[in-house]
């Protein structure tokens, strides 16, 4: 049975389960849901989502939402290649890496995004720059990383590379638009300010199959 998976276009939680089915070339049916069409609010998403967001995967009677446990599941289901390690110590660093992204740069750079996306937040410069300087330590800690290894956990992809590659490509498109980009917040070009995550960023983007998990609407507004 085909699994089906509910997204919405852009949500960092939603690319990285996406990525991962891609890389195990495992069958499933992307479902774009639209919250401004009022998907993700009818009856039928509240059977399956109570907290209403995505992603979420539904595999023959297994519901589940929580992108890293859909991730964790997955890897189960498709062992191979193996994305959360092949031993003890691979594990324990693929996890550090998905929790310092989760308990740092996703609540740091999730300041920024929103003040640039969402027309509810008003930021001023001082926010802007208070945001970006613990950004920036964030970047270089894996800066730091991937200049020893070609991925953040090792010398292998895995849900590590998965889970923070997408807060990446979403916290350097607010920076090229305003208020952020008249700011010169110190992040574009990448390849100038972190070479080897602009490096990193081209080995993700060289997965085959990373064109379908691309944020169509980020199409339509090129």
């Amino acid at each position: 049975m085909t699994a089906d998976v509910y997204w919405l276009s852009g949500s960092p939680f939603a690319w990285c389960v996406l990525l991962l089915l891609e890389i195990k070339k495992a069958d499933y049916n992307p479902i774009l849901l639209s919250e401004s069409d009022g998907d993700t609010k009818t009856s039928e998403f509240l059977a399956l989502a109570p907290r209403r967001r995505t992603p979420v995967l539904r595999d023959g009677d297994m519901v589940l939402w929580e992108s890293v446990a859909i991730l964790a599941y997955l890897d189960q289901k498709f062992p191979e290649p193996p994305l959360f390690g092949r031993n003890p110590e691979e594990t324990g660093h693929i996890w550090r890496v998905i929790l310092e992204c989760v308990c740092y740069l996703e609540a740091f750079s999730e300041a920024i995004v929103d003040g640039v996306f969402d027309r509810r937040v008003n930021m001023s410069e001082a926010q802007f720059r208070e945001a970006a300087a613990k950004v920036h330590a964030e970047f270089q800690n894996f800066e730091n990383q991937l200049s020893e290894h070609d991925w953040l956990a090792g010398d292998t992809i895995s849900a590590a590379d998965l889970v923070v590659y997408p807060f990446t490509e979403i916290f350097l498109r607010a920076c090229a638009r305003e208020p952020a980009a008249s700011l010169d917040l110190g992040f574009l070009p990448l390849d100038k300010h972190h070479p080897a995550i602009a490096a990193w960023h081209e080995r993700i983007r060289a997965i085959e199959g990373y064109d379908k998990t691309y944020p169509p609407h980020w199409r339509e507004a090129a």
